[in-house]
């Protein structure tokens, strides 16, 4: 009895022990001894983050307009290097010379049947001594729109989306040869010029209806956050979905021996001239529209009632620009890794501004630094990662994503070399949670939503937006889905071109407004409505702090396969029943225009135009995809993580060479049709989307525009895409195994 009792006290003992000594939760990538040191750094990063620095480095950074090539944003770059350098990164600041055209001339003016000149200004507000810096500010323009001298009548397109102008042919409204206005939202801004360039306008007018995010959405600055009368956005309107950066070196750094295309030879210019005014320019010219009343979907909150047009309102718009090249900094930091150096984690966001730019992009920069100097205190305790990290400050994202593309462009080989992963921010605020990237580390980053606390809500930030969804109708959520990434901030490059696995995240929900590419989006404005207290950045750092450190220090990358299977699966499914979806609507329509029935009239009194029968869409062969998604399956279930964090350190040093260049196997050399910038086959910015992101592009796109014959080419190569991604999955299982 006496043995027997001595034996089960030193079960329990031994249990105990255990206890004591295994980590809460194994961490993805690391052995159970790993993850007691990764949580032991983890705490006392945690330790470091001050959120009185990001509140310090912001007010210095927004506080004056820091366009391209202004004198401000390079105080702020040698301010980033400076900081950098301080904590012990080694600094390079690199520049490369872009196109960036600014307002020589801006017009516009209704010349009938009413006079209205557009003040095209944005005034100073109580209460905000950044908005009275008018003299250094870019006033409201439209970069990359062609120069113009035009005058017609106009024509009210909603957002100037496809859909919208199939509305205006079912009306017998043609936009060609005049003047359109559009409201923004609905899609990226430079689709709105580029669809109504193709239907044969002249020009393009955008403004921002207080219905999206002026008065009807909330008070209006300086009261409120939402956008007052006068606030105009500025932005980019190159042809973003074809390529983004320099627009007259399309594929290779602008750097200074590069060959330049003539600018009238670029491809990413606008091809009518665009200008953005305020909704108080906007409001005398749609008053003065008659021609049918809008349908219901497309009214605004302006006091008017919308009409479409054409007239009798007739405007008149001219556009001259200064066509100069400007330097674009980007601020590279790295923190050279003790065991695989020549690996590189790469931790980003961009400095510039259409203005001031407090929440886009400072509200992200200050967190970058807030990690970066975080990560220097951890250096200073004799810990060092394993791999590079490289914390980088984009110049010139505002244009068109210039900076990040023209670093990546130039530096393509090498980071096709090193490149682990690429983590991006941009503009944050307060609220929940949202993340993109690639689906092959959701699983992986599922485990850091779990481990950071929601600042206000004491629960964990997964917690915080599971809440969400659950409210808003997504259903409860098993685990922390990363979004698809479209185009629109700085990973794109890197991404979309190079195929390295990347993120894009931030908080957000809780601060909307109106203040986005205007004067006024500012220190005084961030700090009042977005986040006081910078609760919310410090928990940014944390997050991607995490994201940063773990791929630093993996024992194995942390790659996972079934997330991005069932995520696959999803998106074949979407892409197989939109052919059918579009094969039963063009039979039912054009049955209906067979026989005469065809009746589009939501009022007896508007009069719709008869369409033509559409062709039939036929049966593809989705075969490829479906066996590829199956071979895919099949090595997904197959490969272990858990298993592989317990091989010998030379096997797992030869399994995370495969897993590092894993997400460029989901890519091509050609790239997609007519754009071959980018080469991802399962994620791309849509063509008429921008931003927006459209999964297995190719195919996708294909059927929208009813090319069905390049719908099956893709097919084809996509499955053969797919079967080259499962071959590299069993091989790293076959490492595992032998």
């Amino acid at each position: 009895m006496k043995g027997t009792l001595t034996m089960l006290l030193a079960v329990v003992l031994l249990v105990q022990f255990a206890t004591a000594q295994a980590p809460a939760t194994t961490i993805m990538g690391f052995s159970d001894e790993g993850s007691r040191t990764q949580e032991a750094l983890e705490d006392k990063f945690d330790s470091y983050i001050q959120a009185k620095n990001l509140d310090d480095w912001m007010k210095y950074m927004s506080a004056r307009p820091h366009h391209v090539g202004s004198p401000y944003d390079k105080k702020v770059v040698d301010f980033m290097a400076e900081k950098f350098r301080s904590w012990g990164f080694d600094v390079t600041i690199e520049k490369f010379d872009v196109l960036f055209p600014t307002p020589k001339l801006r017009l516009l003016e209704m010349i009938a049947p009413d006079r209205y000149k557009a003040s095209l200004q944005e005034p100073p507000v109580a209460g905000d001594t950044s908005s009275s810096m008018l003299e250094e500010a870019l006033p409201p323009y439209n970069c990359f729109s062609i120069d113009g001298d035009v005058t017609a009548d106009l024509v009210f397109v909603n957002y100037g989306i496809p859909a919208d102008y199939e509305e205006l042919e079912k009306r017998g409204i043609d936009v060609k040869g005049k003047i359109v206005i559009a409201k923004y939202q609905g899609s990226w801004r430079g689709i709105k010029p580029k669809v109504a360039a193709e239907k044969g306008a002249i020009g393009c007018i955008i403004y921002s209806d207080p219905k999206d995010d002026g008065y009807y959405q909330g008070d209006v600055y300086p009261e409120g956050a939402f956008k007052n009368e006068y606030g105009v956005q500025r932005g980019a309107v190159m042809d973003l979905p074809l390529f983004p950066g320099d627009p007259l070196t399309p594929g290779y750094g602008a750097t200074d021996d590069a060959k330049r295309l003539e600018i009238d030879e670029s491809p990413a210019l606008t091809k009518i001239p665009v200008l953005p005014i305020s909704y108080h320019d906007a409001e005398p010219l749609l008053r003065a529209l008659e021609g049918p009343v809008a349908p219901a979907s497309w009214r605004g909150a302006l006091p008017i009632t919308y009409h479409i047009g054409p007239g009798p309102a007739k405007v008149h718009l001219k556009l001259e620009f200064n066509w100069e090249r400007r330097p674009a900094y980007d601020v590279i930091a790295k923190l050279k890794g003790s065991t695989f150096p020549d690996e590189w984690v790469i931790r980003g966001n961009h400095h510039d501004a259409w203005v001031h730019g407090a929440n886009d992009p400072i509200s992200g920069m200050v967190t970058v630094m807030e990690e970066a100097r975080a990560v220097g205190e951890l250096a200073k305790t004799g810990w060092r990662p394993k791999r590079t990290i490289v914390y980088c400050g984009w110049g010139a994202e505002e244009p068109g994503l210039i900076g990040s593309t023209e670093w990546v462009e130039t530096h393509a080989e090498e980071l096709k070399q090193k490149a682990v992963a690429y983590i991006n921010t941009d503009g944050t605020g307060r609220g929940f949670l949202f993340a993109g990237g690639s689906h092959t580390l959701e699983q992986f980053f599922d485990q850091i939503t779990r481990d950071v606390k929601d600042p206000q809500k004491g629960v964990s930030v997964f917690e915080r937006r599971n809440a969400l969804s659950m409210v808003s109708g997504g259903g409860k959520m098993s685990h922390y889905k990363l979004s698809a990434l479209g185009s629109g901030s700085d990973y794109s490059p890197f991404f979309q071109h190079l195929g390295v696995a990347s993120f894009n995240m931030g908080f957000g929900g809780e601060s909307s407004g109106g203040e986005y590419h205007t004067m006024y989006d500012s220190y005084e404005h961030y700090t009042r409505f977005k986040d006081p207290g910078f609760q919310y950045g410090a928990a940014l750092v944390k997050v991607a702090g995490r994201t940063t450190l773990r791929l630093a220090d993996a024992e194995v990358l942390p790659f996972e396969f079934n997330k991005f299977a069932g995520t696959l699966s999803t998106y074949i499914d979407e892409v197989t029943k939109l052919a059918d979806q579009m094969r039963s609507q063009t039979e039912k329509e054009n049955e209906l225009i067979k026989d005469g029935y065809y009746d589009l009239a939501a009022d007896p009194t508007e009069t719709f135009v008869v369409p033509e029968a559409k062709d039939e869409v036929p049966y593809l062969n989705f075969a490829p995809l479906q066996n590829g998604l199956h071979h895919v399956m099949q090595q997904a279930k197959a490969y272990s993580t858990s298993k592989a964090v317990k091989m010998s350190q030379d096997k797992r040093e030869t399994l995370n060479q495969l897993l590092k260049d894993i997400e460029r196997a989901l890519t091509r050399d050609e790239g997609l049709p007519r754009r071959p910038w980018f080469i991802h086959h399962i994620y791309a910015p849509g063509f008429y989307t921008g931003y927006g992101v459209k999964t297995l592009p190719g195919v996708r796109e294909a059927i929208e525009q009813r090319d069905f014959k390049e719908a099956q080419e893709q097919i084809d190569i996509l499955g053969k895409v797919l079967d080259g991604f499962a071959e590299k999955i069993r091989w790293a299982t076959k490492i595992i195994g032998d």
